[in-house]
């Protein structure tokens, strides 16, 4: 059964991290009106804003759609989790908040492939309009925008001796990886304030909904999009069983992430023609590149036993927990202000390199269980050690032309002999970080991989079996000029009309770090781009 059928100026299809962004400014002149159609809900639970609360939401369906890779070889068969956020505010309500931009060469590439007006000087002032950064007065960071950046605020004795065995190594010690050099060890910075998450939602989103021009409706399942010819006209969407139609008089753009834009575009007939006739979908538009160049960031996890009982694996149990909890409300500090990375690193895994190829994430915290984040009892430390530019490409297609069905992932990791090579010097790095006399204090066993893993071999094989995601979809839009791409530099999808894709899905080649950062700068960049060509339209 489908209802009525409203027109707007811009329809936004997702209320993630680039939804909220664009929401904001795009409704900010009241000149245009503006829906924001999310399938989630609001944000409500009281976890979200307590940083450590990522843990409790990390596999709840409520806040995450829960997507899963389909098993393969490489990996050895395992099926391997990709969260992705759900609700307003997107990913942003449950990632680990570390705030990296990535290195200008990242983005001079953009700009080399064909991608004009997304090289490093271009997008620098769409990465200070969004910080509110606290630290040291840097031209490159922004300190007046909508979204807090602070460094991680505890300082437990175990992450200094990270930090000065790194220095001791040969690395050096780095105050602001954000500003202009990423190389060396130190410590995170996050999107907080005063010790609670702030997501795109509370930043962007969230202030803007008072404005009369902006509509936010939540519960709404957008299952394809209407199109005329080859201009997008409209979405059809589904709530409570009810489908309705919502009509765009300007643009429709598609915010759904890497896996969901991929997928509304082939569930639309948008897409290579092969894979739509798999799915049993009707050509709409040929697009070869529609879900192809997948990219992600694997993540092996490093665990050592730790000797004295100073780390989060018995800090969050019993007495101890409470006292916590005391600390962070009435004082909003301690362990409960921490995400997902204390300390970092950004290092060269071989002589040569120009830049940094591999990012470390310490905790003072180990896992029985990564998938499902359960800490050990006994005290453990962890390092996770991902390759930072991975160049093994995968993909995200449709199952079928049921819009409720999850598309087929397949990320096809390690698939590259550079990144089998990167990920083995990495592991490699760390351990001899962790040898170092500074951690003598607190090292007392390796548990994973263990002293017996040694042979190349052996570090491959310990990847193949235990590495995850760091939850980074992203590519599968491609943005550039060539046939395998599926958004030209302005975003807008390659020979349609009044369609774009906004999210990490049109990053060309992968950040060199978490991709929070360069998604709201995508999304800044886009809101201009966007509101330049309503006025040549117009």
């Amino acid at each position: 059964m489908t209802s009525r059928v409203e027109t707007f100026d811009y329809i936004i299809v997702g209320g993630g991290t680039a939804g909220c962004v664009l929401a904001d400014r795009l409704s900010a002149s009241g000149r245009h009106t503006v829906l924001v159609l999310e399938a989630g809900g609001n944000a409500r639970s009281p976890w979200i804003a307590i940083p450590a609360g990522f843990s409790k939401l990390l596999t709840d369906p409520t806040y995450n759609w829960r997507f899963e890779t389909e098993p393969e070889e490489n990996t050895r068969n395992r099926v391997i989790a990709v969260p992705r956020g759900k609700g307003l505010g997107g990913s942003t309500l449950i990632n680990g908040m570390i705030y990296v931009r990535g290195q200008p060469q990242d983005y001079d590439t953009w700009a080399q492939l064909g991608c004009r007006g997304w090289g490093f000087d271009d997008v620098l002032p769409y990465f200070r309009r969004v910080e509110n950064f606290d630290g040291a007065p840097d031209p490159l960071r922004g300190d007046s925008g909508p979204v807090p950046i602070t460094e991680v605020a505890e300082r437990p004795a175990i992450a200094e001796a990270f930090i000065n065995a790194a220095e001791g190594a040969g690395h050096r010690r780095n105050v602001d990886y954000n500003a202009a050099n990423q190389d060396g060890f130190g410590y995170y910075q996050v999107n907080q304030r005063n010790g609670r998450r702030i997501t795109a939602f509370d930043a962007y989103l969230k202030p803007a909904m008072k404005r009369a021009n902006l509509t936010v409706e939540t519960g709404v399942h957008v299952t394809r999009l209407e199109l005329d010819g080859k201009r997008a006209t409209g979405v059809v969407c589904r709530r409570d069983g009810v489908e309705t139609i919502r009509r765009a008089r300007g643009e429709i753009i598609l915010c759904a992430g890497a896996i969901q834009s991929a997928q509304l575009l082939e569930l639309s007939g948008i897409g290579d023609a092969g894979v739509l006739a798999d799915a049993g979908i009707p050509v709409r538009h040929a697009l070869q590149g529609v879900g192809n160049n997948y990219i992600d960031h694997f993540c092996t996890r490093m665990n050592w036993r730790v000797s004295q009982p100073v780390t989060l694996n018995e800090s969050t149990r019993g007495w101890r927990l409470g006292l916590a909890v005391a600390q962070y409300f009435l004082r909003q500090s301690g362990i409960l202000t921490l995400g997902t990375g204390l300390s970092f690193g950004f290092v060269r895994t071989r002589p040569g390199l120009e830049r940094p190829d591999a990012q470390f994430f310490f905790m003072h915290a180990s896992y029985a269980n990564a998938a499902e984040r359960r800490l050990d009892r006994a005290p453990g430390m962890t390092i996770g050690v991902t390759q930072l530019r991975p160049e093994s490409r995968g993909s995200i297609h449709v199952r079928s032309a049921d819009a409720d069905d999850k598309p087929v992932i397949r990320p096809n990791f390690l698939s590259s002999i550079a990144d089998q090579d990167c990920m083995i010097e990495g592991m490699r790095i760390a351990r001899a970080i962790v040898e170092r006399p500074e951690m003598d204090a607190f090292r007392h066993s390796e548990l994973s991989p263990g002293r017996d893993c040694e042979s190349d071999a052996d570090w491959l094989d310990f990847a193949r079996r235990n590495g995850q995601t760091i939850y980074h979809a992203a590519g599968t839009c491609r943005m550039g000029t060539t046939p395998d791409c599926v958004v030209d530099p302005r975003l807008r999808v390659h020979g349609m009309e009044g369609l774009r894709v906004v999210d990490a899905s049109i990053m060309p080649t992968m950040v060199s770090g978490n991709t929070q950062a360069a998604v709201l700068m995508i999304a800044e960049n886009a809101s201009d781009m966007i509101l330049e060509d309503a006025k040549i339209t117009a």
